[in-house]
């Protein structure tokens, strides 16, 4: 005879599906599930630990914990789909794009001895081809590569100072961007190793503290760093070329401090409840191109102080604890830009005081959602659907709106739960008030530039990739890129791109 489940053997109390929860075999990952710190690049709600690398409790360090104890929106859905309601969970959003374990495995001990020490490092090679095969300006490949060295330092272990870390990163840049080579696009870098550092040996990007306060609860950072390593950035955002580290749109505004350009500041973060979490900073705003080396501090010219704030709601949804990640986040930047519109010939049309300096804002929301889970506990041990959109003010950015929407999946083929397919659609918009100013020009007859065919309007890429986690320490990555009006105008229809990046940890 059949025996009705008591309430305690209801579905809605059962635990995940064991299945989803199987590691793959011969994982490179340790038992806490997350990559051996520390990494390039952070995500939205985590930093970088020294816990002892075989550590089950690694999560612990990475992640703050809450402030009330309870939780916050999460508390309004309903009690079968809140899995935090029931426990907390202990899985971190970890940046899965510098690859899987190490490449070079003998030196695992002298890592083990300086961790316990307070030292941690990483050395890794990002390696990016990408060649135009149709449309564009012209047919060709060109080449990027990044060597990086990060090192963070504990000073609980070396000095007794608990709580007190310093972060370093080193990087050497070179080669050519693909987009503006062939393509013919000033605003979408197509590749994302290739940017503000120009061919330097050894660029300074991040040098600050970080101290760590009442009982984990609470994080202060100040010093040099990017903005966009803990703001309007994301493990799912950076696996792809063109949104890494941030959406465009944010990435091309002079005062946010875009990776690898740093700059003076100071950022706070803190857990309000078990699903939320807040930061914001205040940072020194200087021109995106000055002190290309990072080392020239005495060189840059502030132009304002930029004030970023940004809220998250990470839920987990149903019994296979589905994490999602919402962000909302919106930025003040008190430098003052000038019209777009233009000096001439707008002035004799536009009356002079529409002509004014103003400075900038920025809003930004980024959502993602994992709709399923497999292989293993992680964050990114399973399937996301994504979305974002950013607004800046019209007045003063050359690139007023973007949105984008794709998906991110891992376990395609069935026997790789590690590799991960990523496709993203994105819309680039220029602001209406420079499409004005460009007619008005090109109606006085004069030139836009050699890189300006005509007034912009908007662009339309789509980006696919195939993520390979080929053996420990390597990451294989073939690309494809569609771009519709590049240069935002109809003078180039398209362009199709192939290309292939690597990326390898000692």
């Amino acid at each position: 005879m059949a025996v009705e489940p008591t309430i305690s053997q209801s579905s809605s109390d059962l635990g995940p599906d064991p299945e989803v929860l199987v590691r793959p075999k011969n994982s490179p990952l340790p038992a806490s599930g997350v990559p051996i710190s520390p990494w390039p690049g952070l995500a939205t709600m985590v930093v970088p630990s020294t816990d002892n690398y075989s550590s089950r409790n690694n999560f612990h360090k990475m992640e703050l914990d809450d402030l009330s104890g309870k939780e916050g929106v999460s508390w309004l859905l309903p009690s079968e789909v809140d899995a935090q309601r029931r426990t907390d969970m202990d899985d971190p959003y970890y940046v899965p794009t510098a690859g899987s374990g190490h490449l070079f495995q003998p030196i695992m001990p002298f890592r083990e001895r300086l961790q316990k020490k307070g030292f941690v490092f990483s050395f890794s090679y990002k390696g990016e081809a990408m060649a135009n095969i149709h449309g564009g300006m012209q047919r060709g490949m060109d080449y990027v590569h990044e060597l990086t060295l990060q090192m963070n330092f504990d000073l609980g272990k070396m000095a007794g100072w608990n709580g007190w870390s310093i972060h370093t990163l080193l990087m050497n840049r070179a080669g050519r961007q693909v987009s503006h080579d062939r393509v013919g696009d000033y605003y979408v870098n197509l590749m994302e190793v290739y940017g503000l550092s120009g061919h330097v040996v050894a660029h300074l990007v991040d040098f600050y503290a970080e101290k760590k306060f009442m009982n984990n609860r609470m994080d202060i950072t100040f010093g040099r760093m990017s903005l966009t390593h803990v703001f309007a950035t994301s493990p799912l955002i950076c696996s792809f070329m063109v949104t890494c580290s941030a959406p465009v749109a944010l990435k091309v505004d002079p005062g946010f401090a875009v990776y690898p350009k740093a700059t003076w500041g100071s950022r706070i973060r803190f857990r309000p409840t078990r699903d939320t979490m807040m930061q914001l900073g205040a940072y020194q705003v200087s021109p995106l191109l000055n002190n290309p080396s990072g080392w020239a501090w005495g060189s840059e010219n502030t132009t304002g102080v930029m004030l970023p704030i940004e809220f998250t709601w990470q839920p987990f949804l149903t019994r296979n604890r589905l994490p999602g990640h919402y962000v909302f986040g919106y930025a003040h930047d008190t430098s003052r830009y000038p019209d777009v519109l233009g000096t001439a010939p707008a002035n004799k049309v536009v009356a002079p005081h529409r002509l004014s300096s103003a400075p900038m804002d920025m809003f930004w929301f980024e959502g993602d959602q994992m709709i399923y889970r497999k292989g293993g506990r992680n964050q990114m041990a399973g399937g996301y659907l994504m979305a974002g959109y950013i607004h800046n003010t019209p007045h003063v950015s050359s690139i007023s709106d973007e949105a984008y929407g794709g998906l991110s999946f891992n376990g395609v083929i069935p026997s790789r739960v590690t590799d991960r397919l990523g496709i993203l659609y994105s819309w680039y918009h220029v602001s209406h008030r420079k499409e004005l100013g460009q007619i008005y020009a090109q109606n006085a007859g004069l030139s836009l530039g050699a890189q300006v065919l005509a007034p912009q309007t908007d662009s339309h890429v789509i980006e696919a990739y195939y993520a390979i986690d080929a053996f420990p320490g390597i990451l294989v990555q073939p690309e494809f890129q569609y771009m519709i009006r590049p240069g935002e105008t109809s003078r180039i229809p398209d362009a199709a791109l192939v290309g292939l990046k690597v990326i390898g940890n000692l």
